[in-house]
């Protein structure tokens, strides 16, 4: 193939000479950019003699030059037609039926190399070359088969032969016995000498094609079955399906899945259409037309030919349109041609399947646009749907399949935009009121119900466990902790959409309570104290609203955690004092004595210690009355660390070695890696740096255990900063780093920024006065949404030393 690689290389150094992009060529010349990347490469073998002379025009090419690139445009490296070509040019002229390219072609770079690399590359030699293009309706399929088609037409001199199979409509789909008769007369036959049966039909299509070097482009089918019949059988041919529709199981077909465009590539379209300098002037309105559209090329289509048609319409006039979901698809196109009718052919195909599980699946989707998030879980979907997890996946899978859901990960599914506001449409058409509120309940239901088995599984003993309801006993126990908490990491996203849809649904706002104190297992072990006030507010503001008040009490008093942790101590003191008051106007012991605990916590550390042993006393009293041991641990644990602020020794040793042993006893390995660290913080603010270490390494050996990486990280940290009052500057060091590196992995940025608090310090002990302030700016700007007083602190430090 020299000739081609000549020509290539001579118009490459023909535009190198003129100093001109691909870009700059392919506009003076009036060509595609593609067109002339293409010819560069080598790939189309066989310009037309109006693209040679217009290429030498706009190179600037003398008589010579051009007659040398006109030479290297005729070379031999392309074949020639066969015998048989000659045969069928005796009985008619070679078809060529492809529709028009668009003119403003936008993206799709990376799939149309894998098009034109099938079409017409060298390891597609030998055989049928055949490329499915699959994706919803609307992305794109047509367009980027008919213009990579029409970039590889010189390759196929026998012809070019497209049918719509309108497999999705409009109208009825055609069946491979009609489509083999079009197929054949726009190869010479006619109506009476083609065969009645398909195989004989079939047979007779593919005796017609062999040896022919011939496109056929079959668009918009519904599925392998109708395009089998219709596929080239000898080599120098080439086939190139549209579907919906996955095509996977046509064996021998380079598939091509189409999504939606980028942003930059929806823009650009956008561009084309309405202009670019308008596109300039408002760059925020396009980007949001880009979001609203969903990026779908069909969807952006729609809205440039209507601002191209109004030239004086500001195009934030159509954002305000298509903010409005209710009515976005009306402003997408009412006809055959808009989203919501492309939306809901692929719907109905599913819906008229004779497979049953294609039929729910068309019913399913009803359902899954009533959640506010678009990422699907398969055991979040059952629940809403009430079905299998096994049946659920079956459903989806169908879904994908169609293209109406993408597959993102296993089990974890994505609903474009656009396809959720059809769903949300139908669902408001065809739902009623209560069956849509059932649904929703479900996820509820089971997000509480894994909720409080993550809070089982992270406080064994927790005397909250006591407030489950039925959620409790609808999912089964929880056997790897730190799995479940990951899956709330991921989900969270989703759950927090569900909360705030209930917040605004007056029958699900009753759930909302009992969610967000079963959350607290989560909300500790991830020290997510920011995520944790902001449903506590709202949780809290309900269960008032609606006199749940052992429900109202708990969250009052969580409320509490949140501000300790951020140092807003007086704040957090009112919380759990006011939730004291509130369990013992409603004669609750356990609540009495875990905010009796905390109330005594945040005494000790206002520098009350006189109140804080008093209210440490009562929790202790109550705990032991009702035989709660963990409540019963946690009084030591505060009354250890009150005694240590007062000098007295023996007795915090033996108030926290008593609550260590109510945690070994209990199991709890979470809660025993807890108290080891109170512990050792009560020993190091007593001076008593050692017996600290020791017992901060214990945590961190129990952390590990455990797998928990926020306890690992937070034991870490508090391990630098001892080591560096002891003047261990190397061990001070290595725990700090490791402790910011476990925090960044989990994406804890309050915990990172305190280990980088941690090694400015250290950085400052050794005089390394810049890399101190760098790790202060750094932990600053992830503190600066996180902890307001962690940020102070880190912006203190520069400061003083700046």
């Amino acid at each position: 193939m020299a000739s081609e690689a000549m020509l290539g290389e001579l118009l490459r150094e023909f535009r190198t000479a003129a100093g001109l992009t691909q870009g700059a060529l392919a506009e003076k010349a009036g060509l595609s950019e593609q067109a002339v990347s293409l010819l560069e490469r080598g790939t189309r073998r066989r310009p037309r003699v109006s693209t040679v002379r217009a290429l030498a025009e706009a190179l600037g090419l003398d008589p010579q030059q051009e007659q040398r690139l006109s030479a290297a445009a005729k070379g031999s490296g392309t074949p020639q037609p066969v015998q048989a070509a000659t045969e069928l040019s005796s009985l008619i002229v070679a078809p060529r039926q492809l529709p028009p390219t668009l003119a403003d072609f936008t993206g799709r770079g990376a799939e149309l190399d894998t098009l034109l690399s099938t079409l017409v590359g060298e390891q597609h030699t030998g055989i049928v070359r055949m490329a499915a293009v699959t994706g919803m309706g609307g992305v794109g399929k047509t367009s980027l088969a008919v213009h990579a088609a029409h970039l590889t037409v010189d390759h196929y001199p026998d012809g070019h032969l497209y049918i719509d199979l309108r497999g999705y409509g409009p109208g009825e789909p055609i069946q491979p016995r009609d489509a083999l008769t079009q197929l054949l007369r726009s190869l010479g036959f006619d109506s009476q000498s083609i065969p009645e049966t398909v195989d004989e039909a079939a047979a007779l299509y593919r005796s017609r094609l062999a040896g022919l070097r011939i496109l056929v482009l079959l668009d918009n089918a519904n599925g392998a079955a109708q395009v089998r019949q219709l596929l080239p059988g000898a080599p120098g041919a080439a086939v190139v399906v549209t579907s919906r529709r996955s095509l996977t199981t046509l064996p021998g077909f380079v598939q091509v899945r189409l999504t939606p465009l980028t942003e930059s590539d929806s823009i650009s379209l956008l561009g084309k259409m309405v202009g670019e300098s308008r596109v300039a002037t408002e760059t925020a309105a396009v980007r949001t037309i880009s979001r609203l559209t969903g990026r779908l090329p069909l969807a952006v289509r729609l809205i440039g030919a209507r601002l191209a048609a109004r030239p004086a319409w500001p195009i934030e006039h159509v954002t305000d349109q298509l903010r409005d979901e209710q009515r976005r698809l009306d402003e997408l196109g009412t006809g055959h041609n808009g989203v919501r009718s492309n939306i809901a052919a692929s719907v109905e195909f599913l819906a008229t399947s004779d497979q049953l599980v294609e039929r729910q699946a068309a019913t399913a989707l009803d359902f899954l646009g009533l959640p506010n998030g678009t990422e699907l879980v398969t055991i979040t979907t059952a629940h809403l749907l009430g079905e299998s997890e096994h049946h659920t996946e079956e459903m989806l899978e169908r879904l994908v399949d169609l293209n109406l859901l993408e597959s993102t990960a296993p089990g974890r599914y994505h609903l474009h935009d656009l396809i959720q506001a059809y769903a949300r449409e139908q669902s408001s058409q065809r739902l009623s009121e209560g069956t849509r509120t059932d649904a929703l309940s479900r996820v509820l239901v089971f997000y509480t119900g894994l909720a409080w088995r993550c809070q089982q599984a992270t406080h064994r003993e927790g005397s909250r466990l006591a407030m489950a309801g039925d959620s409790l006993r609808t999912v089964p126990e929880v056997t790897d902790v730190n799995a479940v908490l990951r899956w709330f990491d991921t989900e969270w996203t989703n759950l927090t959409g569900a909360f705030h849809q209930a917040q605004r649904i007056p029958a699900l706002r009753s759930l909302l309570p009992e969610l967000t104190l079963a959350l607290f297992g989560y909300f500790e072990a991830r020290a997510s104290w920011t995520e944790m006030r902001a449903l506590l507010v709202i949780g809290r503001q309900i269960a008032g609203e609606l006199n749940q008040q052992r429900l109202a009490a708990w969250l009052e008093h969580d409320l509490g955690i949140p501000s300790a942790e951020e140092n807003a101590r007086e704040e957090s003191l009112t919380h759990f004092q006011d939730a004291l008051t509130l369990f013992r106007e409603i004669g609750d012991p356990i609540g009495q004595a875990r905010a009796a605990s905390s109330v005594s916590h945040l005494l000790e550390q206002l520098g009350r210690l006189d109140e804080a042993v008093e209210s440490a006393e009562e929790s202790l009293e109550l705990s032991q009355r009702i035989g709660d041991h963990a409540l019963e641990g946690l009084s030591y644990l505060a009354l250890g660390t009150l005694y240590s602020r007062r000098g007295d020794t023996v007795l915090a040793d033996r108030a926290f070695n008593r609550s260590i042993a109510l945690a070994t006893m209990s199991g709890s390995e979470r809660s025993l890696g807890k108290r080891y660290q109170v512990a050792a913080d009560s020993h190091a603010l007593a001076g008593q740096l050692p017996q600290a270490v020791e017992l901060m390494t214990k945590a961190l050996s129990t952390f590990e255990r455990l797998s928990d990486e926020n306890g690992r990280s937070e034991s870490h940290s508090r391990l630098s900063t001892f080591y560096l009052e002891l003047g261990d500057v190397a061990e001070a060091r290595r725990n700090a780093e490791a402790g910011a590196a476990l925090a960044r992995a989990l994406g804890n940025h309050q915990r990172e920024g305190e280990a980088l608090i941690a090694l400015g310090k250290i950085e400052q002990a050794t005089e390394q006065l810049g890399a101190a302030r760098t790790h202060w700016r750094a932990a600053a700007t992830l503190l600066h949404s996180q902890s307001p007083h962690q940020e102070a602190i880190a912006l203190t430090l520069l400061a003083q030393t700046e």
